[in-house]
This record gives C-alpha cells, structure tokens and sequence, in this order.
C-alpha cells in the first residue's frame, strides 16, 4: 500500500483551510436543508451548496457524495490520497469524509460511500460506515480521565480513536479490526485528523493483543444479531458471525483481563430478550463474571420484526426480490431462540480491588450529556452503596448538587401527600422519599456523621431513634445508588 500520509496531510489543509467542520457545515446548509438531510434527503443541500466556494464543494464532494467541477477543489492531492477520482472535468469522491466534532472540531473521517463504485448498488461484505448516532453516543459515555494506554476495539474507520487522540494527546493508542479495509480507512482518517503513532493491529475480539494492559478499552462492535446460516450476507461492520449476543458477553467478561487496576471498558451492545428470562438478569451475569464495578443501560428495545426491518434497511436489502426471503429468514432466527426483543445499550466497567458494585437499569429519557464527564461518579456510587453497612451512623454523607425537593398534596394542606427528590441535571432521576430521607436532604452537607443528624429528625418528628436509624439504613443504599447523596 502506498504511504498517503503526506497528501493526506495536504488534504487536511485544504479542509481545515475551508472550515470543512461539523459547524461549518451546519452554517453553510442552514436549519431547513439541514434537517432535510438528517432525513436523508439531499435536494436542499444540493441547492443550498451550489455557490463554488471551498467549503459548498468539500461539502458536495464529500458529504453529499456528488461529483464536483474539477476547478473547485486540489485535484492532483485527492487523488493521490485516494479519496477521488478525476472523470473529464469533475471530480468523483471514492470515499466519504465527513468531520467529527466533540466540544469543538476533532478531525476527519474516512468511510465507504453509501454506494461503492463497482458494487451494482450492493453493500459489499467489507463495508466501512462513517461516524453515525451508535459512535457519537459511544464517544459521549467514554469517561473523561487521562489516560496512558488506549485499545480502541473494531475501531472500524478509527472514530473513537480520533476522538481520544484530540481529547488526550499524550495517549498510546491500539486500534484492532478484523476487517483489513476498516484498518486501512482508519489509517486514512487518522492522517486527515493529525493523529500520530497509532498502532493498527488486524484480529477479532482480543487476539491481536493478548498479554498486553490497556487504562482504557473503548468499542463500538459488530453488535446486531443476525441469522449466521450458510448463504446469510454477513457485513462485517456490524455482524460477528457468533451466535446471538454472544460477541458482547465476551468483551464484557475478557476484556477486563487486560485492564490495569482502575481501568475502564466502555462499549455499546445489543441483547436478547428471552422468553422466560429478565434480560437484566441475563445482562448481568455477564457484569458479574467481569468482576468489575458495573453500569448497564438499556436505551432502547425494538420487537423481532422492528429490528429486522431496521438491518435490512440498513444493509439495503429493503425492496430486492430477496426482502421477504430474507425477513422471513430473521424472523425465524428468533423464534428458535424464543426471542421476544432485543435492547440497544452501553456497559461500562471499572476494574476495582474492592466489592464491585453493579447496576442493570433502564433509562429512556434523555440525559445529559457528555455522560462521560460523570460516569466514573456513578461507579463511585454503587461502590459506595455496596460497602454501607450498619455502620451507617458513623458515616458521613453529603446531598448532592443540583437535588431539588417537590412536595405534592391539596391545596393548603398542612402535610404533604408525597415528597420527592428531583435531580436538575445529569441522569435526571426522581425518586419518592419520606421524611426522614428529605431532612436529611436538608441538612447532609459531609461535615457531621449520620447518627446525631438521625437523632435530631428522630426528635423533630416524634419518631423512635431506632426506628429512625433503620429506616436510614434501608432506603439510603438504593438513593446513594442512585445519585442523590454522595460519601465524600
């Protein structure tokens, strides 16, 4: 293979030099052409880009993927770079690259186009995908803490990579894929994106780095769950050829063998419903083997024949005389498996010496964002509820920021028929307490132990002491769990 670094680096230029970003796009398209695009419809775009200027080019070439007069954009370094070719006077993109961006513009990145030139319309079987919802939310829950060592598992077309590499200069990043031409996609992004001393290692799951300790192991993986029978399609990026959602178990339970004390491992993952089974209990099994301190969130769940119709869509299979053929064939995978649903999440695990304190809940609601910026404060806080005991007067716990009290009753009733505590902000949890749990909302600010603030509720209500403290000890693990006090 050719070394592309230095036209790529030329390339970079003239997109930096263009404001080819995320922003600068938005802006050039405005609200109703670029909604129009969300929806995959490029007509206002099109109009929107036909000035001739740098970037209304960059963008036709690249995001909209249509041939632009050969004039307009640095012909001779895009096609050394491979990313174009010259017909007469336009030129043709051969690949799509498109900008990411995190707080700011982070880089490039280098993917197949929807329709490869010499495919017949096709989606071939080593297909490369660009950045899309899945990763942007994956690069959202990556924890933000230094880090020395980096594994960026199925990097695909190296987009996690390109965004710790901008988030942590200084970082050692392994990026693996069994897919040779992701490897060489990834390869080309992290030269648009600046990202240096990248090493890219071709292998599936954990083979290509076995014995080595990683502080961060991130992955987007081939997660949807297809029929594997012979004469099946399979695409690469998205398909292990395991069975079921056998490929995240085992990222869930092997990765944590190369982590270094303290490390995470962040993916995204599909799981099976199965009839007769909670999938939390399924889900977390595998969060138990990890031996890690353990957050599952399932997102979303889609019925056998919604998520069927989402991955022939999406492999475009929708509309060919082999659609039935094919959604008859998924269906049936699943009812052999008793299959009832499959939900679409994140795992994060932390590797602790202590007792591992594990969570498999589902959260529908938007949250904010980046979940990364507080994800290691809610592994605190399952360590923290899983280690309080009956030593909780000893204890000293703080109200977290951002809790607000609402009271609901009648209008001009002396007591409240419920109270509950609301968080303003982060996973936006509400949770109904009693009175006990609100005072000591009121007056927990991690200077004093529990038990002389218990006495002094116990007294204010006309509640035992004892029954107070018992009270305490029952509801503050789940609300500590939950975010709502914190051990200092």
């Amino acid at each position: 293979m050719p070394d592309l670094r230095a036209p790529l680096e030329r390339v970079r230029a003239v997109l930096d030099g263009a404001g080819y970003t995320v922003d600068g796009v938005r802006e050039l398209l405005g609200p109703v052409a670029g909604g129009a695009l969300a929806r995959d419809e490029i007509v206002p775009a099109l109009r929107a880009t036909r000035g001739g200027s740098p970037l209304e080019a960059l963008t036709r070439l690249f995001w909209l993927q249509v041939p632009v007069a050969a004039d307009t954009v640095p012909v001779d370094d895009l096609v050394r770079a491979g990313l174009a070719e010259v017909s007469v006077d336009e030129v043709r993109p051969l690949l799509h690259v498109e900008p990411l961006e995190a707080t700011g513009h982070v880089g490039y990145a280098v993917s197949d186009l929807k329709v490869r030139p010499g495919s017949g319309g096709v989606v071939p079987s080593d297909h490369v995908v660009g950045a899309g919802g899945a990763s942007g939310s994956l690069a959202r829950l990556v924890v933000h803490r230094a880090v020395d060592n980096v594994l960026d598992l199925g990097t695909g077309c190296g987009v996690q990579a390109v965004h710790l590499a901008h988030r942590d200069p200084a970082a050692r990043i392994t990026a693996t894929d069994v897919n040779p031409r992701a490897l060489r996609l990834a390869a080309m992004s992290f030269a648009l994106s600046g990202v240096e001393g990248a090493e890219l290692r071709e292998g599936s799951l954990l083979e290509p780095v076995r014995g080595r300790r990683f502080d961060l192991i991130v992955s987007n993986p081939p997660f949807v769950v297809a029929p594997s029978g012979e004469g099946d399609p399979r695409f690469t990026y998205r398909e292990s050829g395991l069975p079921g959602d056998e490929f995240c178990r085992r990222i869930v339970t092997e990765a944590p063998h190369l982590l270094n004390d303290g490390g995470h491992v962040q993916l995204l993952a599909n799981w099976l419903h199965v009839d007769g089974t909670p999938w939390e209990e399924r889900v977390g099994a595998w969060a138990e083997e990890s031996g890690c301190d353990a957050w599952i969130v399932q997102r979303d769940v889609q019925d056998p024949a919604e998520y069927a119709e989402l991955w022939l869509r999406d492999s475009c299979e929708a509309g060919t005389p082999e659609y039935r053929a094919r959604y008859e064939a998924w269906l049936a995978h699943f009812e052999r498996r008793n299959v009832t649903g499959i939900g679409f999440g994140w795992i994060t695990l932390r590797r602790t010496g202590g007792r591992p304190g594990v969570r498999v809940e589902e959260l529908r609601h938007a949250v904010e964002q980046p979940v990364g910026a507080y994800v290691d404060h809610v592994l605190d806080g399952l360590a923290a509820a899983a280690e309080f005991s009956t030593g909780c007067g000893r204890r000293v716990l703080r109200a977290a920021e951002g809790i607000v009290q609402e009271q609901i009753g009648a209008p001009g009733a002396e007591d409240p028929e419920r109270i509950v505590l609301r968080q303003t902000g982060r996973l936006g949890r509400a949770a109904g307490v009693g009175t006990v749990e609100a005072g000591l909302a009121g007056v927990c600010d991690g200077t004093l132990p529990l038990e002389p603030l218990l006495d002094a509720i116990a007294q204010l209500t006309g509640m035992p002491p004892e029954q107070v403290r018992e009270h305490a000890l029952t509801v503050l693990p789940e609300l500590i769990a939950d975010g709502f006090f914190e051990v200092p």
